[in-house]
């Protein structure tokens, strides 16, 4: 009897371990859950698209689904905030922006709303907070821009460049050398020749870029990206698309933590596209 109760206390004490392990098992596993979802809901970057339903050419929308999409296949969560009015707006929370091109009169209209939160830009601008700018969108970050009438647009005047719009237009595919992002490849479709001293996207191969005599396209200045790249650019050219999402990792965190986040994605399509585009316009 006793040989008996001996046993059935020893299968109790065994039993109990084994629920004190299972326990403590479960614990750690919903610790670790927990720490993956604290972990992932910090991984979140804002992108402010301004006026989407004014400046979209060509396609331009395109580079925002480019990035939500790179950032997602990185368990990065990039909300984009559409801006049609600048009343009140507050960028402290942005992460990085894009504005599109868009007609004369289109583009007019943005400006009219980004005079308001002009110097609120260029600090942000400043301090690195990457951008994306597309034909009008970049053309109006100068100080000057003349149309085709020999009338002087008010521009944001952000950073020291002219455009002066011209005949005839430049309408094609566009081929870039660049040090920084390898090959490039878009399609313009501009009037304006625009004139500066910062650093380029890179040389002309086809096509004409920034103007009909430079060749050179586009500007780049801090984190910064001024081009006349219609396509839309960016799908095709995931080095510049990873160029952005880690300039914005960087300010709004660290440099480790771009370093981390910024795992190796498999561009095959895109660099499939590029190569097939840059053998057709070169070839033809």
């Amino acid at each position: 009897m006793k040989k008996h109760k001996q046993k059935q206390n020893a299968k109790k004490a065994v039993k109990t371990t084994e629920n004190e392990q299972n326990r403590f098992s479960l614990g750690n596993d919903l610790l670790e859950a927990a720490l993956k979802t604290k972990t992932s809901s910090l991984k979140v970057l804002n992108l402010y698209h301004f006026f989407p339903d004014k400046l979209n050419l060509y396609g331009d929308r395109g580079n925002i689904i480019s990035l939500v999409k790179r950032c997602e296949w990185r368990g990065i969560k990039l909300n984009v905030i559409e801006v049609s009015t600048t009343d009140g707006l507050s960028l402290d929370d942005m992460d990085m922006f894009f504005i599109g091109g868009g007609s004369d009169r289109e583009q007019s209209l943005a400006t009219d709303e980004l005079q308001k939160i002009k110097g609120k830009l260029k600090q942000k601008i400043e301090n690195g907070v990457p951008g994306l700018t597309i034909c009008g969108g970049y053309q109006f970050l100068g100080k000057d821009y003349i149309d085709a009438n020999g009338n002087r647009l008010e521009t944001l005047g952000i950073l020291d460049f002219s455009t002066v719009a011209k005949q005839p237009r430049l309408i094609g595919n566009v081929l870039i050398k660049s040090k920084k992002f390898g090959d490039i490849v878009g399609f313009e479709n501009h009037g304006g020749r625009t004139y500066h001293s910062f650093d380029t996207l890179g040389n002309v191969e086809k096509g004409n870029g920034n103007d009909d005599e430079s060749n050179q396209e586009g500007l780049l200045y801090r984190n910064l990206i001024g081009t006349y790249l219609h396509g839309p650019i960016l799908p095709k050219n995931p080095t510049i698309a990873d160029f952005l999402i880690e300039k914005a990792i960087e300010h709004r965190f660290s440099a480790q933590a771009a370093h981390d986040w910024m795992t190796a994605l498999d561009n095959k399509l895109e660099n499939q596209a590029r190569n097939s585009v840059w053998q057709r316009v070169k070839n033809g």
